[in-house]
């Protein structure tokens, strides 16, 4: 947690009472006076969070094809953590706190609240998702071994389901990136910290969904080496993630089991080694989220 920072401006004080030798004024005193506003650009906080916005968006500009690998994801998850620590840095500064309990019926502290309430859903969602596509490798691995053609095509079912639920978070994030600005009679702390507010969320709705989208890619690439490896699977590709399925129909014979190689199996392997990463950072970062949750109702909550 970062000290609160306060400025100051000074103010000559005047004694026109107590007039100095020859007729001049002693030295004036100095007052100080707090200001209202944010702490300057240069503070600790606000550098620190800047800093983490901008590696945020570098990360998502990344080309392909480093983008979507597992490493990426990874990555991303990472900064989005270090991204919202920062964020709980600048809370904690006293003018931050003031400038929130200011203007806590404002529309954008409102809706501020709301953003994060969606953003700990969402996160408390992609965990659920982590471990059900956990479930769904290690069912995988065991069809292969066993040489289960039913067992296979209905994980394969399951893991396309999932890939479109994760598609569906990236959708429902996206409703946070609209919060609405402050009045036009705010104050210029107001303006400031309402904008950090903004970035904050937008680059964090920008790179969750990449995460969730990235994290379905994965999955359909690993499900596709599966079902390629099978010289009587049916399959088709679905732009962009490859999603890719078994028929029903289709019938595995036991010269065709034998043709699976190891690269399939290692592949699934390297997926949940990938998962088990990602669920220790998801977590993370929702735990972030819910803490800055209730940093921030604590500020903008009256107490009784």
């Amino acid at each position: 947690m970062v000290a609160g920072f306060r400025r100051s401006i000074s103010f000559p004080g005047q004694n026109p009472s107590s007039p100095g030798p020859k007729g001049r004024r002693p030295p004036e005193k100095v007052c100080h006076v707090r200001s209202t506003s944010l702490p300057c650009r240069s503070h600790p906080a606000i550098a620190g969070l800047e800093d983490e916005i901008r590696a945020l968006r570098a990360w998502l500009s990344l080309p392909a094809p480093e983008s979507g690998s597992p490493t990426w994801i990874s990555t991303g998850l990472a900064r989005i953590d270090l991204l919202h620590a920062s964020l709980d840095d600048l809370l904690h500064v006293p003018q931050a706190q003031d400038t929130l309990r200011r203007h806590s019926s404002a529309r954008w502290t409102d809706r501020l609240l709301d953003d994060f309430l969606r953003f700990a859903d969402a996160y408390g969602s992609l965990r659920s998702t982590l471990m059900s596509l956990k479930q769904t490798q290690s069912e995988l691995h065991t069809a292969i071994r066993r040489r289960d053609e039913a067992r296979l095509a209905s994980s394969l079912r399951s893991q396309k389901r999932i890939e479109k639920d994760l598609a569906k978070l990236a959708v429902s994030i996206r409703e946070a990136s609209r919060s609405p600005a402050p009045a036009l009679a705010a104050d210029a702390a107001e303006v400031e910290l309402a904008g950090i507010m903004r970035e904050v969320t937008a680059v964090s709705v920008a790179a969750s969904a990449a995460v969730f989208l990235g994290i379905g890619a994965v999955s359909s690439t690993a499900s596709a080496a599966v079902a390629a490896s099978t010289s009587r699977a049916s399959y088709w590709v679905v732009a962009p993630l490859r999603k890719l399925s078994l028929s029903q129909s289709s019938s595995l014979k036991k010269r065709d089991w034998e043709e699976w190689d190891d690269g399939v199996l290692e592949r699934l392997e390297a997926l949940e080694e990938c998962i088990e990463a990602l669920e220790s950072k998801s977590e993370r970062v929702f735990r972030s989220l819910v803490n800055t949750r209730v940093l921030l109702l604590n500020i903008l909550t009256p107490s009784l």
